[in-house]
């Protein structure tokens, strides 16, 4: 007999019972966005709202029999289980995520202060503020009253970031709220975590303890988000230039560091996947390829607007059913709830903050900022989810369950509907939705700039076209009366001083420079390694500029060509003990770093004449060129000595660094040919291989071989052209060496010569008084020969550019070398005395004494 298939129909059905809930869910959430456009609504007060409504429509109808997908799709959002666990395991990560990839991790820091201080300690006070004041109206314990003030300590950016970019706040306002909600989450729910153990008798130990679990729970949050993270940036390495795989990786990240850290460290598994996001967003963007990054910030806007619309709208859907056997007496006890927690805000952001401020460990904040923050302080997803984990936890007695679910509910509905709903109209009344007057006179600079060139380009588009003269004229016309305005407007503001043009210039500059760094980057000219080091390079002097302006600009530059510590540490193994390889390594990374800042630097003077001057004047253009010029010409000098100092080595890094950009302009000139089906995808993906292989060559560290031959050097000197090989050999035995620091002054004007040098290894500078620039000598060049023929006073400074590595003939032990052999004091002689005959030309290089 046959088994019948009626339960696997029973279950199948059930299955497509509830993809059609969830499908409705989404399809519904598709048309909200638009709707709160429209409205001015924040679109999650406006989620919430619908989610509420969509809940009561539900109670009402869900249980009455009918047939249809809108039946079937209420009855399915009736059965659906949304638990606390499906919440945060599922889409709470997402979220996290989303949110900490999105934040620009040096502005965090800039501000890092303020942002713990409203994370963490302002968590810690909210909860103690709240439990106390309703604990005074409640006969509920302490404990119970205390989990409640944890739920309603994390605040939800999404409403507020949200307005901000409507109207246009202030970043750093922007940046503070962000960067508190998504600390502030991981501290709220290690806290709750504590206390609920505390409520359900699972915990031992006082204060003492809670607070060294708390933070046992937020350092191993960070620690393994931050091992996750640099293991997928790590990981991402083998499968790059593969869009899917890469995009996928960072969305296990989410998850695995979320699991790792909650069920195997016994960490904050929230502190772990913001961590992991931040070193996702800080590193990750020169380990995954350029063409992924921008792929992977949309897929991630979209995952986090999923995981956003779905947690608000299922917890909404609940709201009717908890708040059921609400009366006036829970209403009452929100409204102690609301109170205490922004009096508690309130005391953090004017009583605390300006104490951090006081004592130097943050930049002030200002009053309209904090007023916004206050207000700003809405609550949504994440409180609502640790709600209903209450109410699902079975040691929780009801009563305290629904205590916890109406409280939280209907605090968090109350942030949303007042809070949100005014905040719009708060931040127009502080008059921060206007820009500064510096930002104003460059908002004026710059639609002067475009309105030009646009008219022009409309013009040419017209006569394109075939456009009638006078449509043409009336457009024209148009642009020609918004450019008065513009004129007018600039003749009202007040006027922007030159120090002020500078520095907005300069950070200008900077940002431009970081940008092209990136372009040279996603070409794959600049590699991962040095990409690194300029990216964190640009930040410090972002840092520098705003601090310290101009100077901080001049100042900033010299420190980071001089030779560093690592650079030190590798020439002093190379020369002891002939350690070749970490001297080759760091040669290399200087070298393309000195060429890719060189370039850029380039780029940024034809940016300064031609963008710049136009928007900030052509007196500041040309200061702005003459701190570029500066910066230019101490990058030449640098890269001129270490093409002095290792000349053959320097031959194979720039062929190595051509044939990188080579290969990148072979790859699109591919891909454009299988375009325009010039070539199949089969042979597109051979000629891909192919060059992957050769990728893989060049970017092999090339051998260094700094090797020299001490009688070669010898034979060189014109005062000993011509000698046998073994007088030659015997000259070469009374060589020393001697190490010259890069700066040292190896021979000063003035003195008397008693030695010659050879430069075995090196770089140095003649300065020679007549000449108006420095003569450079490098590895097998050597200078103060005339020392041996006469002890006469040098006529210039010699100056190492970098480590030299010399060899000294004394002229006391040459004399002793010629007076001993007749047949090399005669060549000696005759070469003195042809040297003293005037010639027709002069040499190329003048003898240095």
């Amino acid at each position: 007999m046959q088994p019948t298939p009626q339960p696997f129909r029973g279950n199948m059905h059930d299955i497509v019972i509830q993809v059609l809930g969830v499908a409705g869910l989404l399809a519904l959430v598709s048309f909200l966005p638009p709707l709160a456009a429209r409205f001015q609504m924040p679109y999650t007060v406006l989620l919430a709202g619908v989610g509420v409504a969509l809940g009561a429509v539900i109670q009402t109808f869900a249980g009455m029999p009918g047939k249809g997908p809108f039946h079937d799709f209420l009855a399915s959002l009736a059965e659906l289980d949304v638990s606390s666990d499906v919440l945060l395991h599922i889409f709470l990560p997402i979220l996290l995520f989303e949110t900490a990839l999105a934040v620009d991790v040096r502005r965090l820091f800039d501000d890092l202060g303020p942002i713990l201080l409203m994370a963490v300690v302002a968590v810690f006070v909210c909860t103690f503020a709240v439990g106390y004041a309703v604990s005074l109206f409640t006969s509920l314990g302490l404990v119970a009253c205390l989990l409640l003030g944890s739920i309603v300590a994390s605040t939800d950016p999404a409403a507020v970031i949200g307005i901000f970019r409507d109207l246009g706040a202030p970043r750093r306002l922007t940046t503070l709220v962000e960067g508190e909600s998504l600390l502030n989450d991981a501290a709220a729910i290690a806290l709750f975590t504590l206390l609920l153990d505390m409520l359900t008798r699972k915990a031992t130990g006082g204060a003492g303890a809670a607070a060294l679990d708390f933070l046992r729970d937020f350092s191993g949050g960070v620690v393994t988000g931050y091992i996750c993270g640099r293991i997928v940036c790590m990981l991402v390495e083998p499968v790059r230039n593969q869009p899917m795989a890469e995009i996928t990786l960072t969305v296990a990240l989410a998850y695995l560091s979320y699991v790792l850290a909650e069920h195997y460290v016994g960490a904050s598994g929230v502190v772990a996947v913001v961590a992991a996001a931040l070193v996702i967003g800080s590193v990750g963007r020169t380990r995954i390829s350029p063409a992924t990054w921008g792929a992977m910030e949309h897929v991630w806007q979209q995952l986090g607007f999923w995981a956003n619309s779905m947690i608000f709208l299922l917890t909404a859907i609940l709201v009717p059913r908890l708040m059921a056997d609400a009366g006036w007496a829970e209403v009452g006890l929100v409204l102690v709830v609301v109170l205490a927690a922004f009096a508690a805000r309130a005391v953090v952001l004017f009583g605390l903050l300006p104490i951090l401020s006081w004592a130097g460990l943050a930049q002030k904040v200002s009053n309209s900022y904090k007023s916004v923050m206050l207000w700003g302080g809405l609550r949504g997803a994440v409180s609502l989810t640790l709600a209903l984990a209450v109410t699902e936890n079975f040691r929780v007695a009801d009563r305290v369950q629904s205590f916890i679910a109406v409280m939280v509910t209907g605090f968090v509905f109350v942030t949303l509907f007042i809070n949100g709903t005014t905040l719009r109209w708060l931040i127009r009344l502080l008059k921060l939705d206007e820009l500064t007057p510096v930002e104003h006179a460059m908002r004026n600079r710059a639609l002067a700039l475009s309105t030009d060139s646009i008219r022009d380009r409309v013009a040419a588009v017209a006569e394109t076209y075939e456009v009638d003269g006078v449509v043409k004229d009336v457009m024209v016309a148009r642009y020609e009366e918004r450019r008065k305005k513009i004129d007018q407007e600039r003749k009202e503001e007040a006027q922007l001083t030159g120090e002020d043009r500078v520095t907005i210039g300069l950070v200008i500059l900077v940002n431009r420079e970081e940008e092209l760094y990136y372009a040279h980057f996603s070409e794959g000219v600049v590699s991962r390694a040095v990409m690194e080091m300029l990216a964190g390079r640009s930040g410090r002097l972002l840092d520098a500029v705003k601090s310290q302006g101009r100077n901080g600009y001049r100042a900033f530059e010299e420190p980071f060509i001089a030779f560093s510590p690592w650079m030190r540490a590798a020439s002093w193994l190379q020369r002891r003990f002939g350690i070749h390889r970490p001297l080759a390594r760091r040669l290399s990374m200087r070298f393309e770093v000195l060429v890719a800042v060189r370039t850029v630097l380039r780029e940024l003077l034809a940016f300064t004449r031609d963008r710049l001057a136009r928007v900030l004047g052509q007196e500041v253009a040309f200061e702005l060129e003459g701190m570029l010029v500066g910066r230019l010409g101490i990058v030449e000098q640098a890269l001129s000595a270490l093409k002095l100092q290792y000349p053959d080595y320097a031959v194979v890094l720039q062929s190595r660094y051509v044939g990188r950009a080579a290969l990148r302009l072979e790859h699109a000139e591919y891909r454009a040919m299988h375009a325009e089906s010039i070539i199949s995808q089969e042979v597109l993906t051979d000629l891909e291989r192919d060059l992957e292989q050769r990728r893989r060559v060049l970017e092999r560290l090339p051998k260094l071989d700094v090797r020299f031959d001490v009688a070669e050097l010898v034979r060189r000197v014109p005062l000993f052209a011509g000698l046998p090989s073994e007088r030659v050999a015997t000259i070469a035995t009374l060589l020393r060496a001697q190490l010259a620091l890069p700066g040292e002054t190896i021979v000063r004007k003035g003195d008397r010569g008693d030695a010659m040098f050879f430069i075995a290894s090196g770089a140095v500078e003649v300065l020679v008084p007549m000449l108006a620039e420095p003569v450079k000598l490098g590895t097998g060049d050597f200078f103060g020969e005339m020392a041996l023929l006469s002890r006469q006073r040098r006529n210039a400074d010699v100056r190492a550019l970098g480590y030299c590595q010399l060899l000294v003939l004394d002229e006391k032990d040459f004399r002793r070398l010629v007076q001993k052999d007749a047949d090399l004091q005669s060549h000696i002689q005759a070469v003195a005395e042809a040297r003293r005959q005037p010639t027709q030309s002069s040499p190329a290089v003048p003898a240095v004494s």
